[in-house]
């Protein structure tokens, strides 16, 4: 039986409060930058907006290529997901970096799209059994890389690694793992069959606990596909749940991811 995590932190607000996925899927009322008009000429591609987060970043579709643009306060964020990019190319499903710059206006980068479709689409909204074994494939097999390479400072740049002094002590980590740093589940995609294709947005990449992962992860199946699927990704990764560090996990995100 499921041991329910609070859900809620010291100040009462919800964790679980969903994003606004139309919003983030839907990206209008937005100025185009002129890097990527002028990316988009030399592809000769129309520029497709992908998605947009609350931030001002934007991610575009060029032909055979995407381009995520961020405004300079998200620079050194994107600096950090083109770094570990490269570092998994050739180890885990992501998209392979092709270019990367940055000016006044805000950075970028390109890398080669990818066949697959995000788990959070209509059609894999349609499906949520099929779309939440692609999103535990993927944290099962990010989890099983080596953390012998890993660069060591990217423990400390990032989220994962923090202690806020407003937070309990973090619970002991048992088997460090790779975190993908942002498992919600817009950032696994699926390939046309449902099975796990790859894995973006990964400028928090880390060693860590994999419960950085699962709590985030597990919040995140509540906002895309309803509730009741919390049991069913447990049982799928093979775990059983812990609903101390759920919520430790869960408050630690909600105040420094």
């Amino acid at each position: 039986m499921t041991t329910e995590a609070d859900p809620h932190d010291e100040r009462g607000r919800d964790l679980t409060a969903a994003p606004d996925l139309s919003y983030q899927l839907d990206p209008s009322g937005f100025e185009l930058p002129a890097v990527i008009a002028r990316l988009a000429a030399e592809a000769g591609a129309e520029p497709r907006a992908l998605w947009q987060n609350s931030l001002g970043g934007l991610t575009f579709r060029l032909g055979d290529r995407v381009v995520k643009w961020s405004p300079p306060v998200l620079a050194e964020s994107l600096r950090r997901e083109e770094e570990r990019m490269r570092w998994l190319d050739g180890r885990h499903p992501a998209p392979r970096v092709l270019d990367a710059g940055a000016d006044d206006d805000g950075a970028w980068l390109v890398t080669a799209a990818l066949d697959g479709d995000t788990a959070v689409s209509d059609a894999n909204r349609a499906r949520p059994e099929v779309a939440i074994a692609a999103i535990v494939e993927g944290l099962r097999r990010i989890h099983t890389l080596p953390l012998d390479d890993v660069p060591g400072h990217w423990a400390d740049e990032t989220w994962v690694g923090r202690q806020p002094q407003k937070l309990a002590p973090r619970p002991p980590i048992d088997d460090p793992v790779l975190v993908h740093g942002d498992a919600c589940a817009p950032n696994t995609l699926l390939d046309a069959a449902g099975a796990f294709a790859a894995h973006v947005d990964l400028g928090d990449l880390a060693p860590g606990d994999r419960w950085a992962d699962l709590a985030v992860a597990s919040m995140s199946l509540e906002w895309n596909y309803g509730p009741g699927h919390d049991d069913a990704f447990y049982a799928a990764y093979g775990i059983e749940p812990d609903a101390e560090r759920i919520r430790w996990y869960r408050q630690l995100w909600e105040a420094e991811s």
